[in-house]
């Protein structure tokens, strides 16, 4: 199953929900999460004042695109792909030769 990020709606119902006293058990249950995703949401995402939702969303936002990502393209790549195409290969050819060789 992949993971599935929480939503602005669902961080609402949390920050409701965690100021009417309700267990972070209880709420991961209603949301169909795990209770553990919830308390990494809470650890993650709890400012000096609680936590709140346009904090928190704007927090895993930042983190995200902080993150390194994986490059598939190295300059490597590049170079084999722009001499393939002056040899009049297709962009088909190139990727077929490409995942062939791995």
């Amino acid at each position: 199953m992949a993971f599935k990020h929480l939503s602005s709606e669902e961080r609402h119902y949390i920050e409701i929900e965690l100021k009417n006293g309700t267990s972070q058990n209880k709420i991961a249950q209603k949301l169909g999460r795990d209770q553990s995703s919830l308390s990494r949401e809470l650890g993650r995402n709890k400012g000096l004042r609680g936590y709140r939702r346009q904090q928190a969303h704007r927090m895993a936002q930042q983190r995200h695109q902080e993150k390194t990502k994986a490059v598939k393209l190295t300059d490597d790549i590049k170079r084999r792909i722009a001499n393939d195409i002056r040899a009049d290969l297709s962009p088909e050819q190139v990727a077929g030769r490409l995942k062939k060789e791995g």
